[in-house]
């Protein structure tokens, strides 16, 4: 049987593409480490790339970046699997939502953002979009993975906050730990206590239970 060739993707660990996209005067200076901001190139290069990408890789633009990163590991899954039996066994009326893109903003006018787990009402999602408006959310979550952990302690919180999402849940696998940013004001969140990951960790309203990460 023929085995089909892989589809080669730049950025494949996670990192930002940088490019022909990135020359702000078109004249193939793309190593001077001008980068371009213009809307219009980066999301005409955005869409080549997600139309390029494997099933299952996620593609992004973040802060004006454009990020893929391959599937999750075993271990990143179980956690947002573990994460999302217990919103279900704290609240069945709750949506929970894997492979969900949201429209945050960033740098650009605009970031498309794959969260690896979003919390909303059920039906938020009912439409035919590509790309969502996150007003109904309630909660996105993050598990770290190496390639990943930069952007998602920082790029990825501030469009969350600027988003106006009530609660981010950051579990941050490479340091042990879980962060809830709580209270978004401007392009950050007001509070965000630290709890190490084993521990019983309260989230705030609206979901507002305790969230017990031995399991993970």
């Amino acid at each position: 049987m023929a085995v089909a060739e892989p589809i080669i993707v730049p950025g494949y660990q996670g990192e930002a593409i940088h490019g022909p996209y990135d020359d702000p005067d078109g004249d193939s200076d793309a190593d001077s480490g001008v980068t371009d901001n213009s809307d219009s190139s980066t999301e005409t290069a955005f869409e080549r790339i997600s139309a390029a990408a494997p099933r299952g890789w996620r593609v992004e633009l973040i802060e004006g970046e454009i990020h893929v990163t391959p599937p999750a590991n075993g271990e990143h899954e179980e956690i947002v699997s573990e994460l999302s039996g217990q919103v279900r066994d704290h609240d069945k009326g709750s949506g929970r939502y894997t492979g969900i893109g949201l429209n945050v903003p960033g740098a650009s006018e605009s970031g498309h953002v794959i969260p690896d787990l979003v919390i909303a009402p059920k039906g938020s999602f009912g439409d035919q979009e590509e790309w969502h408006e996150p007003s109904g959310v309630v909660l996105v979550a993050e598990v770290t993975s190496n390639s990943t952990a930069a952007r998602d302690r920082e790029k990825k919180m501030h469009g969350y906050a600027r988003a106006g999402i009530p609660v981010y849940l950051l579990i941050d696998r490479e340091e042990a730990e879980v962060t809830v940013y709580s209270d978004p004001s401007g392009d950050d969140y007001a509070k965000s206590p630290k709890y190490k990951l084993g521990l019983t960790v309260p989230l705030p309203a609206p979901l507002g239970f305790e969230l017990d990460t031995a399991e993970f």
